[in-house]
């Protein structure tokens, strides 16, 4: 396999064979842009998860029917490019909340965006060497697990990733972004960082959520 920036909407739904899933994820642990765009995706799952599937009037297809569709859309937008991968990913996600979609409209929404709370099984931790204080939310899903983190006490600059680590330890990147110089949750400035994001890891196999700093450096790490 030749790692292309497009393989992450196949590698978040599960669709690359073992040998390209590992090659990518090493190729994810490096390239900032993938770990960015994984966390728009992330946050698309959010946003669909309580949207119900549309009836349909026909019969509903089997398992092999809907990962063959999933596959074919999944190396369609390879070629076509980030956004339309974008687009399929939505409508993939349609299609794991149980039925079938006809497709996917967006309505832009009218005044400030959501605030983000934290959810589900909640669990914090400190780091007593840097301060750096982050709290998480976890909500189960069919398709894996959704991760809220509240940040605080961290100043920047910085780079920084969220990271799911299994109980056999195995690492996936949640989201990236970066730190002011500013940071969150400081005296000057006491707003946290909260953001949302999600893995294919289930809850029950999750061992812990590292918040990394990329090149180097561990800002908190929140065990489950």
């Amino acid at each position: 396999m030749s790692v292309q920036h497009t393989d992450v909407a196949a590698y978040f739904f599960g669709l690359l064979e073992e040998r390209d899933r590992v090659e990518f994820e090493a190729h994810l642990a490096e390239c900032e842009s993938c770990t960015a765009e994984l966390a728009e995706l992330s946050a698309m799952a959010g946003l669909f998860a309580d949207v119900d599937p549309v009836e349909s009037e026909h019969d509903e297809p089997d398992g092999a029917q809907i990962e063959d569709l999933m596959r074919r859309r999944a190396a369609s937008s390879r070629r076509r490019g980030r956004q339309r991968a974008f687009l399929a990913a939505a409508a993939c996600l349609a299609l794991l909340g149980g039925g079938v979609a006809a497709g996917v409209a967006f309505t832009p929404q009218q005044g400030p965006p959501p605030v983000l709370t934290l959810q589900g099984q909640q669990h914090s931790a400190t780091n007593l060497a840097t301060g750096v204080h982050g709290k998480v939310g976890l909500v189960d899903f069919a398709w894996g697990t959704q991760v809220i983190l509240d940040l605080s006490s961290v100043r920047g600059p910085l780079t920084c990733k969220m990271v799911a680590v299994t109980r056999s330890g195995q690492r996936l990147a949640i989201a990236g972004w970066r730190v002011p110089a500013a940071g969150y949750g400081v005296p000057g400035h006491p707003a946290h960082l909260i953001l949302a994001g999600a893995t294919p890891i289930m809850r029950q196999d999750l061992a812990r959520i590292d918040v990394d700093v990329v090149g180097g450096g561990k800002l908190v790490s929140i065990r489950i």
